[in-house]
């Protein structure tokens, strides 16, 4: 398997070569620029000009990809010093890196590096020894998703990592979080439980603000307070696909939110929430302005449409200002949120009102209910059959395809439907002219078919 420096001499580093380098009996002439040449090519002469390929590299550009590229070690240090001088984010994911030894070998080497993806390499063993320097000084982004890293490599790196904004630890099937900030150190004491006993105290990490941790097995709450309490000016946090069941921490009945100060971005979906009251307490993050909820079993279990969840979702989230993507909410969707809220919970057992209606209530009032207006066609229309001069007036389903009505038709008029022909002559533009209706799974409605409209019948020749 290739070192880091072969894979990348292999990538950049090519011979400078001359696309004429190996044509026979090149002549300079006094009367030609010195690009060009000429050919000796039997009895005829041949200009030529000569293109060199671009000379190699000195150094690789400042974003280094060598992603699958199956290396396993980093290669003579001082030549990867030279040639990665301008380095500032490398991609190793997909490798056969094993060894942390060389990992910081690498990095000490790369000083300028602001970002590294080390995801699917074979990192999962213990790191045996730290650098004596710290090589990862400007390090600020770390991506390690499916290297199933243990929480006691975790915390050695993030000791060592300083001014770490952003760190990946995706799909590294984690069910606990088994580091914990020192200013819970008495409380675990107090509450821990056998299995907890591996679980180990460090100093919280206040540089980080992103933290993605998604397809991670985790399923309580207070699995995420701890990383809320290592990382406690955490600004984005991803738990998409994560199977959380409650948004309550089962050690303590204090509000969670608390550990999360400064969060701004929080993604949730495909969590297995199936309560409003996980929606409630998602509103008590004081600054959270950027939320995912798709996918949750809640959702399947509403009769209501996708509009009017967003609306209720909208009413009962009064910080957030984006919901699952899009545009920002506007002030008018908004209000039409909390008004259609309103309105949706007014009828209902006051025990089955959240806190939310009461304070709504109080800034729009009580509401009248909207008059129920259905803006759905008629299902069935009167229409007029005309075949050979005979018109006879008749009620037809607007559901029906052409198809459809080619059948019923039959007993009518005589005609196999495959021998039939039916054109669509609308009441109000009668001169334009009849419409052959050729499609035969369309339906009816779809030619905006209305009561007094004719359908003409002819016979296929």
């Amino acid at each position: 398997m290739p070192s880091l420096l072969e894979a990348l001499e292999r990538k950049y580093f090519a011979e400078c070569e001359f696309e004429n380098a190996h044509q026979p009996e090149l002549h300079k002439r006094s009367d030609l620029p010195n690009d060009f040449t000429v050919t000796k090519c039997g009895g005829r002469m041949e200009f030529s000009i000569f293109i060199p390929r671009l000379s190699p590299l000195t150094s690789v550009p400042a974003l280094l990809v060598l992603n699958d590229c199956d290396i396993d070690s980093a290669g003579d240090f001082e030549s990867i010093r030279e040639k990665c001088q301008r380095v500032r984010e490398l991609d190793l994911a997909q490798n056969k890196l094993s060894d942390w030894a060389e990992v910081f070998s690498i990095l000490e080497h790369m000083p300028r590096i602001e970002f590294l993806n080390l995801s699917k390499n074979q990192l999962a063993s213990p790191i045996s020894a730290l650098p004596s320097t710290a090589p990862t000084v400007n390090l600020k982004s770390l991506v390690l998703n499916g290297t199933y890293l243990d929480w006691a490599c975790v915390d050695a790196l993030l000791q060592n990592l300083p001014v770490l904004q952003e760190l990946h630890l995706s799909l590294n099937n984690y069910k606990q979080v088994l580091i914990d900030a020192e200013e819970a150190e008495q409380r675990l004491q107090a509450t821990e439980t056998p299995e907890e006993t591996e679980r180990r105290i460090t100093k919280a990490h206040p540089a980080l603000k992103t933290l993605h941790f998604t397809g991670n097995p985790v399923e309580h709450w207070q699995e995420i307070c701890r990383l809320g309490r290592l990382f406690p000016n955490l600004e984005a946090l991803v738990l998409a696909d994560c199977p959380i069941r409650s948004l309550q921490a089962e050690e303590c009945k204090e509000d969670t939110h608390r550990y999360f100060p400064s969060l701004r971005l929080l993604n949730l979906s495909s969590a297995q929430l199936n309560s409003w009251s996980a929606i409630d307490q998602l509103a008590k993050f004081g600054q959270l302005r950027n939320l995912r909820v798709k996918h949750w079993p809640l959702w399947e279990s509403l009769e209501c449409t996708e509009h009017e969840r967003r609306q209720l979702l909208i009413a009962r989230l009064p910080n957030v200002e984006m919901l699952n993507g899009g545009g920002k909410i506007s002030t008018d969707e908004r209000i039409d949120a909390e008004r259609a809220f309103v309105r949706y919970y007014m009828d209902k057992p006051e025990e089955e009102r959240p806190e939310r209606y009461e304070e709504l209530l109080q800034v729009h009032g009580k509401l009248d209910p909207l008059v129920n207006v259905s803006l759905k066609p008629d299902k069935r229309v009167k229409v007029v059959f005309t075949y050979n001069d005979v018109s006879e007036s008749r009620f037809v389903d607007i559901y029906l395809t052409v198809n459809d009505l080619k059948a019923k038709l039959e007993k009518l008029v005589g005609l196999a439907p495959n021998k039939m022909r039916l054109f669509y002559l609308d009441q109000d533009y009668k001169e334009f002219g009849p419409e052959e209706m050729r499609f035969p799974n369309k339906q009816l409605y779809s030619y905006n078919l209305q009561s007094g409209d004719e359908i003409i019948i002819d016979a296929k020749k």
